[in-house]
């Protein structure tokens, strides 16, 4: 059982951990997969670095830190996030935690797929969404465009109110276990009219399908925050100005809520969403 659960553990996470961590909360932070932070070559605009540094560097450099104080720092992978009565349960590849407040600083990843069809069919038959959108799909036959332990999270959402669910990997390996037939065939296009209706394989196959769910990667911020109800913007996350959602106790800060991607933005912002976590703990 935590204080605080961040979810994320780039700047805009690290940063709300030790903030949280200094006034004597309990913290953990989960985080899984690359950071964008990772890809800059180097960052010459942040202070207090007058030569610049890696984004590989200052990544790790946060990570460090945050453990030296001791914030628990954990690489899995978040599945799911569920508010309870008085408390949230985060799911992972691993194991489940309990914390009386949230963070989500995981960035934006929304990831779609390289295939034809995928844009101009968005919101007409594609989702990002199983649980938001699934009831739309009750006795119908669906797929799940992804090939990780997120994409058999998303089907298993649906396999009790759809058809069919089959998941399709789109050319790469299956890395995750599963009991949902995959299909590991090249996807060429996504096919309809005023809907989703067919997708058509590069080996020319053609399979009907009436609603195509896609979960590449891990689950972003944004997917977390749709399933709970929380209001979005897009693929960002609405918070107020102390980084609250309109779930009490989830605080969400950092890349996730849009506006200036930059480090400084994303330190500032995980400090006040650390902030507002420990008040929030506090008053309960």
């Amino acid at each position: 059982m935590y204080d605080v659960i961040i979810i994320g553990a780039g700047p805009a996470g690290i940063s709300a951990s030790l903030y949280a961590k200094r006034a004597n909360m309990n913290v953990l932070v989960l985080y899984f997969g690359e950071s964008n932070l990772e890809k800059a070559v180097e960052i010459e605009n942040y202070y207090g670095f007058i030569h610049g540094i890696s984004g590989k560097e200052l990544y790790a450099n946060g990570i460090d830190q945050a453990k030296n104080i001791g914030v628990d720092v954990k690489e899995e992978e978040v599945l799911h996030i569920e508010k309870m009565e008085e408390k949230f349960e985060v799911t992972t590849s691993i194991g489940k935690y309990e914390g009386n407040a949230v963070i989500i600083a995981t960035g934006n990843k929304k990831l779609k797929p390289d295939i034809k069809g995928i844009e101009e069919f968005d919101g007409k038959g594609i989702s990002y969404c199983a649980i938001c959108d699934g009831f739309f799909y009750r006795k119908k036959n669906v797929v799940v465009i992804g090939n990780g332990k997120y994409a058999v999270s998303e089907a298993n959402d649906l396999q009790n109110i759809a058809n069919s669910v089959k998941i399709l990997t789109n050319g790469l390996e299956m890395q995750a276990e599963s009991n949902f037939e995959f299909d590991t065939r090249k996807i060429k296009q996504i096919l309809g009219d005023t809907k989703v209706r067919q997708i058509e394989f590069d080996d020319g196959e053609i399979i009907d399908v009436d609603g195509i769910f896609v979960a590449l990667g891990e689950a972003g911020g944004s997917d977390f925050a749709k399933k709970m109800g929380v209001i979005t913007k897009g693929d960002s996350i609405s918070v107020d100005e102390n980084m609250s959602t309109n779930l009490e106790g989830l605080f969400s800060c950092g890349n996730v809520v849009g506006g200036l991607l930059q480090v400084c933005k994303a330190v500032y912002e995980g400090a006040e969403a650390g902030l507002s976590a420990v008040k929030y703990v506090k008053s309960k």
